[in-house]
C-alpha cells in the first residue's frame, strides 16, 4: 500500500469518529511513520502511540504548549495484516480509535475492560 493510500485511511478514520469526540479533541495532530524509532521488546509490535497530555490532566495552566501528538505507524500494521487492504484498514481504524481515547485520559487497561464487555 502506498504511503498516500495509507494516509487516507488514517483520515478516513478520524472523519469517521462520532461527532462528540472530533468536536472535543483539542491541541492533538496525528501523523503516520513507518517504523517506531524506539526500542520495542522483543516480539511485540507499537502500531500507535499517544504523545501528550491526556484532556483530563489538563490544569488552568495549559496554554502555550505543543500538540499532543498521535503516530499511527504503518510498516507494523501492514505486517500484521499480511498486505490484506481489509485487514488494514481494520487495524488502522481501530489504531486510531485507541491512541485517541489515550488523548481522553483512557488507560490501556481500561480499553482491555471496555473490549471484554
Amino acid at each position: 500500500m502506498t504511503d498516500k493510500e495509507f494516509k487516507k485511511l488514517v483520515s478516513d478514520a478520524l472523519k469517521d469518529l462520532p461527532t462528540y469526540f472530533k468536536e472535543k479533541m483539542e491541541n492533538v495532530e496525528v501523523v503516520v511513520e513507518d517504523w517506531p524509532s524506539m526500542e520495542i521488546a522483543k516480539g511485540r509490535l507499537l502500531l500507535g502511540l499517544y504523545q501528550g497530555i491526556p484532556k483530563p490532566k489538563r490544569g488552568i495552566n495549559y496554554t502555550m504548549v505543543l500538540p499532543d501528538k498521535i503516530t499511527i505507524f504503518k510498516g507494523p500494521i501492514e505486517f500484521l495484516s499480511r498486505g490484506n487492504e481489509n485487514s488494514i484498514k481494520s487495524l488502522v481504524v481501530d489504531t486510531v480509535k485507541h491512541e485517541i481515547a489515550h488523548h481522553f485520559g483512557i488507560s490501556d487497561a481500561r480499553l482491555r475492560e471496555l473490549k471484554a464487555k
